[in-house]
This record gives C-alpha cells, sequence and structure tokens, in this order.
C-alpha cells in the first residue's frame, strides 16, 4: 500500500509530542556517513574533483571528532536559552571556545597528508596557516553572519569545517529535552544557524517526517512539510526536479519570498545525505536560479563571490 502523505494542515493538527522534534547528531557517524557520501556522489558529478576534496575534509573532520571534546554549556546558560527562546549554544557568540583554531589547523594537516594537494591548493591551506588568531575569528564571524563580502570564498570551507567538528560535537552531548523552542523561524534551536537542506526520513518514529538539518552542528528538527524553511509560508510552496535526474531530490520553492532549499526523500534513496548532496547538485540550483529563485542559504563548504556592488 502506497504511504500516505498528510498535508501541512494536519500534522499541525497533530499530537507533537508523539513526533521527535529534535534529531541530534551521531558523533560517531556523522563525518563518516558525508564522506561516504561525497565519495559515491563524485564518481559521476561535473565537479567530482571538489567533491572528492570535501570528501577528505569529512574524512579528517571525522577522525578530529573522536579525539575531540568541547566543553558543554552550562546549567544556567540552558536555562537563559530556555527562557528567552534563543539557541542553546549560538556559534556567534564572543565566548566562541579558540580551541576550533587548533582544529583546523589540524584539520588542514590531516588534509594534506591525504595527498593529491594541488599547488592552488596549498597555498590556500599556506595562507590559512599564515594567518593570525583575530583573523581567523573575524573570518568566523562573517562566515557565521553570512557577510559575504568579507568571505574568502576559497579559505570558508576549511574554516567552516573546522567550527562543524565543534559545534558537532557539542549538538552530539545535549539533552533533546534542553533545546528551547526559538521565536525566530528557519534556524536551528541548538546554534542558531541556518539549514543546508531538509530530508523526509523512513524508519520507527521518524517515519515520513521532515526535519532540516544545521549546516554547522548537523542538528536536525521537525517542520512541516510544504512549508517554506526560510519564511515559514504555506502559499506558493513547489518542488523541482531535473529531468532523468534522481527522484530522491528536489528543491522546493516559495512564491512568497522567492527562495528556494532542497529536499530529499530517503524512501527514495536511503543514503541521501543533506549537506551531500545538495553540494553534489549545483545543476538544480543553476535551473533554480534561471527560474528567478534564490538559495536561502550556500552550502557550508561552498561559498558563492560576493556580488560586485558589495
Amino acid at each position: 500500500m502506497p504511504q500516505k502523505i498528510m498535508e501541512a494542515s494536519q500534522i499541525e493538527s497533530l499530537d507533537h509530542s508523539v513526533i521527535p522534534r529534535i534529531r541530534l547528531p551521531d558523533r560517531a557517524t556523522v563525518f563518516a556517513a558525508r564522506a561516504a557520501r561525497l565519495k559515491h556522489l563524485a564518481t559521476t558529478n561535473p565537479i567530482a574533483a571538489y567533491l572528492r576534496l570535501m570528501s577528505t575534509v569529512a574524512t579528517a573532520q571525522h577522525t578530529l571528532q573522536t579525539s575531540f571534546t568541547a566543553p558543554p554549556p552550562q546549567p544556567e546558560a540552558i536555562k537563559k536559552s530556555q527562557q528567552n527562546s534563543l539557541p542553546l549554544i549560538p556559534a556567534l557568540s564572543p565566548n566562541r571556545d579558540p580551541t576550533w583554531r587548533d582544529i583546523l589547523h589540524r584539520l588542514l594537516d590531516k588534509v594534506e597528508a591525504a595527498g593529491a594537494v594541488t599547488p592552488t591548493l596549498g597555498k590556500v591551506l599556506d595562507s590559512l596557516r599564515l594567518q593570525t588568531p583575530q583573523t581567523l575569528d573575524a573570518q568566523a564571524d562573517a562566515i557565521l553572519a553570512h557577510r559575504y563580502n568579507e568571505i574568502d570564498p576559497a579559505t570558508a570551507p576549511f574554516i567552516m569545517a573546522a567550527l562543524q567538528v565543534v559545534w558537532t560535537d557539542l549538538a552530539s552531548r545535549l539533552d533533546s529535552s534542553d533545546i528551547p523552542y526559538l521565536d525566530t523561524p528557519g534556524v536551528c534551536p541548538v546554534c542558531g544557524s541556518l539549514p543546508v537542506a531538509s530530508i523526509v526520513r523512513v524508519g520507527g518514529q521518524y517515519q515520513g517526517y521532515r526535519y532540516l538539518q544545521c549546516g554547522l552542528c548537523a542538528n536536525e528538527w521537525h517542520m512541516v512539510r510544504t512549508k517554506c524553511s526560510n519564511c515559514d509560508s504555506t502559499k506558493g510552496i513547489a518542488y523541482h526536479g531535473i529531468e532523468g535526474g534522481s527522484e530522491a531530490l528536489k528543491a522546493e520553492s516559495c512564491d512568497e519570498c522567492h527562495t528556494y532549499r532542497k529536499i530529499g526523500y530517503q524512501e527514495k534513496d536511503f543514503e541521501f545525505e543533506p549537506l551531500a548532496d545538495d553540494l553534489a547538485s549545483l545543476t538544480l540550483d543553476l535551473l533554480m536560479n534561471e527560474a528567478g529563485y534564490q538559495r536561502s542559504g550556500p552550502n557550508p563548504l561552498l561559498w558563492p563571490e560576493a556580488p560586485s556592488d558589495a
């Protein structure tokens, strides 16, 4: 019997206590699974070399994650976030753990040790090694705030990868019951970052539910389907795919805010990984841009050039 897809209004009327609101990342598998997916997607992709590089980055992240433990938020901070409906461990904070810079340098070393570093990539890695702590923190702030005119697209993926190690570790150690409900739609309740894509999951308590995956900490939070993950509108939602392409990946567009974000369906491809599959589907981005829609946010591992009038 085919699965019945419920309308947004029907899902909203359900007892939300039975729908898992939060799906925290598994620190033991999140980066390993991403690395494997990127490597697989690279086999038949126009940007195969870049996907393989990012697979190497994800492998380095996995290795670093196994030997890194970030300090958890204090009970006072948890209570304050809950009372004020603020992200639990905000990425844009003056109290950011400075060890992320050490993670960055270790990540660069592992990427270089993996081999196949081109002269161009070598210069990028060396430029990051030479930056002062103050410059690196300023770059991290610009990246997390999406101030594109201040971001170097060549170095940003590596900075973001280091930050992902720290925040994914933090998110993986949280109790989901501590995570506050936010007043601002479309941002991660753990760290306040934007989702990279959404996924309709299969299996157990997650069956048939749509989750947004954070581009920074990999936390996932439930959101009803046929609803814009950028502006919360339920009007003018449409789904777009590539003719002859994978049925597991669509672009969900909104005519209210004229943005889109990709969505994957595990029932079509169980191995779908939001960040990896989003990165590997640039053709769909081009089609959506031609149709007059803009991305709701960049992929954390691929940053656009700043607009010429920025």
